[in-house]
């Protein structure tokens, strides 16, 4: 391998700060993107979908958990995927490896959900082995497909939710919001897209309500908090105190467009 030119540390300095102003702006447009998805219609679904979770049949509104939004990851694990049946397929199963914990998703009243072919036991099998501990349901309907020889789809004649939402063949990710007991399909997100999902930021950011803090360019109207105040170690969400700073998280690159509000340093 040809080694990069070797330079002093102002020099080093001096480029790392050349790149750090197209850093930024990426940032921005990554940030203008998400206030676009914030203002995309909604699409209404309106046909009934039922899965297998650990509790038995549930249907789409169930894997909202009581929370105002969802977001549902079609994972390939199932019979006919190479690694069946000790694994998922090995891309599936590195985006389920980025996920964060869940509970920094809870926070903001989102739901992420994987969803499969393979039965109850078999999904429970391979999440204790890969310690993965996101909601995990089985889908069922598509006629045809290697998973009805291993499970009985008699109860999910009005499924085929893979089919309905564009993950029948790949992966993808799509995210609902609901109103009192209607679903409706916010956005979705598929192929080189899911690269860069995992992080808490990257799946507020897919949601109609995004972060749901006060800096975002959001729809009027929109739930919205202070940043960093919601912020809280994954098992303590239950009291929630604003988090504090022992130092501003930015005070060596200060963006002057960042439209987030400094933190308060103790």
């Amino acid at each position: 391998m040809k080694l990069s030119p070797i330079v002093s540390q102002p020099e080093w300095d001096a480029a790392r700060q050349k790149l750090l102003v197209r850093e930024k702006e990426l940032t921005r447009a990554r940030d203008a993107l998400a206030a676009e998805r914030r203002r995309m219609p909604w699409l209404a679904v309106d046909k009934e979908y039922e899965f297998d979770g650990p509790n038995g049949t549930a249907s789409l509104l169930d894997l909202f958990e009581g929370r105002r939004q969802l977001i549902v990851y079609r994972a390939f694990l199932e019979p006919g995927v190479s690694g069946w049946p000790e694994h998922a397929c090995r891309g599936c199963s590195l985006i389920a490896d980025q996920v964060a914990d869940v509970a920094h998703l809870n926070a903001r009243d989102t739901t992420l959900a994987f969803a499969s072919r393979a039965p109850q036991p078999d999904i429970e099998r391979v999440k204790a082995r890969m310690g993965w501990t996101m909601p995990w349901y089985t889908m069922a309907g598509s006629s045809g497909s290697a998973f009805d020889n291993a499970f009985d789809n008699s109860a999910f004649d009005n499924s085929a939710f893979d089919t309905d939402f564009g993950v029948d063949e790949w992966h993808g990710t799509n995210a609902f919001i609901r109103d009192g007991d209607r679903v409706f399909r916010t956005y979705f997100i598929n192929n080189r897209g899911d690269e860069a999902l995992g992080s808490t930021w990257s799946y507020l950011d897919m949601t109609a309500l995004g972060r749901q803090e006060d800096w975002e360019d959001s729809p009027e109207g929109h739930p919205q908090t202070p940043p960093y105040a919601w912020w809280n170690w994954h098992d303590e969400y239950g009291d929630v105190r604003p988090a504090q700073w022992w130092s501003d998280p930015d005070s060596d690159d200060v963006d002057p467009a960042d439209p987030r509000p400094r933190p308060t340093v103790p």
